[in-house]
């Protein structure tokens, strides 16, 4: 094997450890990469030794019957505080806005929630996602098979709810909205009652001048 051929193996199996959220089995790799298993675990092995040369801040680590990943130890500290200081971080505006329309119309397109709030989210869509509140939950029917996003059981958690059956309901909101609505057309049929004329000899009262705010 040449030693351009094994950089670009080792390239392609960093690269797939990487993006994976869970430890990736052999054989899984070494169709990936087009090795057979001994040579993804010599691979492996290789990698995980360079790592530890150089002193990287990730390990590689043979766990739970596949190879995955891992911040260093000594890291550990930095890497916590970090961490919790993200996931405690407040929520914007926009990405209450955003949690709430999946929460409630779940699972929803990109499209859809764009749609509801007047402006791109895709951003705000991503944020939710890293921050584990929101997640990807198939696709749609519909042309082009949009995502659709659905929120995760951290999201249950960080609210504290059993499930979405607790979410509060949204009825007594639109009520209160309708009645409002409906009350303001009421008052805006009603004719005004007529003032009454001024007393004679009390020009104020007859003559008193209307000013129109700009």
């Amino acid at each position: 094997m040449t030693d351009d051929l094994q950089q670009q193996e080792t390239r392609v199996l960093e690269a797939l450890l990487f993006v994976s959220d869970e430890p990736l089995p052999s054989p899984v790799l070494a169709q990936a990469i087009g090795l057979d298993r001994a040579g993804v675990d010599a691979l492996c092995a290789r990698l995980a030794h360079d790592l530890e040369e150089r002193g990287s801040g990730l390990v590689l680590r043979e766990v739970a019957g596949g190879w995955r990943l891992f911040t260093h130890p000594d890291a550990q500290a930095a890497v916590e505080r970090f961490v919790l200081s993200s996931r405690q971080a407040r929520l914007t505006k926009a990405s209450l806005e955003t949690l709430a329309i999946v929460a409630y119309k779940q699972p929803v397109t990109r499209h859809q929630v764009n749609a509801i709030r007047g402006v791109n989210s895709d951003g705000v869509l991503r944020a939710l996602t890293d921050r584990g509140l929101i997640e990807e939950a198939g696709r749609d029917e519909a042309p082009g098979r949009p995502v659709l996003f659905a929120t995760t059981p951290r999201f249950l958690e960080r609210l504290g709810l059993p499930s979405l059956a607790a979410l509060p309901s949204l009825a007594p909101l639109l009520d209160a909205g309708a009645a409002a609505a409906s009350a303001a057309d009421i008052d805006a049929d009603e004719p005004e009652e007529p003032e009454e004329a001024g007393e004679p000899g009390n020009p104020e009262a007859e003559d008193e001048p209307t000013t129109a705010e700009g």
